[in-house]
């Protein structure tokens, strides 16, 4: 084969690679399904199907403008709590970027971690609060536990760790893990 059909062929699969890969990529953009800003001037968006077990998590994120997001912790303790008790702490944080923060998604490492976390985009200068819930049910000992945070931020994941030790009351059997 002559070097020039060699070369030939590098660029037909290198234009198929190419409009492969933009095919991709318009079809994770085509999964956002509004952007607008209301009469507040925030700026809301939707996802269709959003799926926490969704392979296109931060996509959104990705394709919005970025901004900074400051906690005044990242990590809580609830010290020492009863096995079954149930307990929440609220993370606070403010928007410190020029704009609009959109928290896509909020998961729990397992399903003991609940998290709460505002729909609504926050804007620049703004407060918001991440509510969660721990229940220590079948839980002993130390625990921790984290919540990841997917917004348009850089890096598009922020992490909250919460932790606690779980006291077994006496004559209750001690949890299997």
């Amino acid at each position: 084969m002559s070097n020039g059909v060699k070369i030939g062929l590098l660029v037909v699969i290198a234009g198929i690679l190419g409009l492969i890969t933009f095919k991709m990529t318009s079809a994770s953009s085509s999964d956002l399904k509004a952007r607008s800003v209301n009469e507040a001037g925030t700026i809301t968006a939707n996802v269709n199907g959003a799926n926490p077990q969704d392979a296109n998590k931060g996509v959104q994120s990705s394709n919005l403008p970025k901004t900074t997001i400051q906690f005044e912790e990242t990590v809580f303790d609830f010290g020492t709590i009863k096995q079954g008790d149930s307990k929440e702490h609220v993370f606070k944080f403010k928007n410190t970027g020029s704009e609009p923060l959109v928290i896509e998604d909020a998961k729990g490492s397992c399903g003991c971690t609940v998290p709460q976390y505002p729909k609504e985009a926050i804007a620049p200068g703004a407060t918001g609060e991440i509510q969660v819930k721990f229940n220590s049910a079948g839980k002993s000992n130390q625990q921790q536990k984290t919540v990841t945070l997917t917004a348009n931020t850089e890096p598009v994941q922020t992490i909250l760790t919460i932790k606690a030790f779980v006291e077994v009351p006496a004559g209750a059997e001690p949890a299997k893990h």
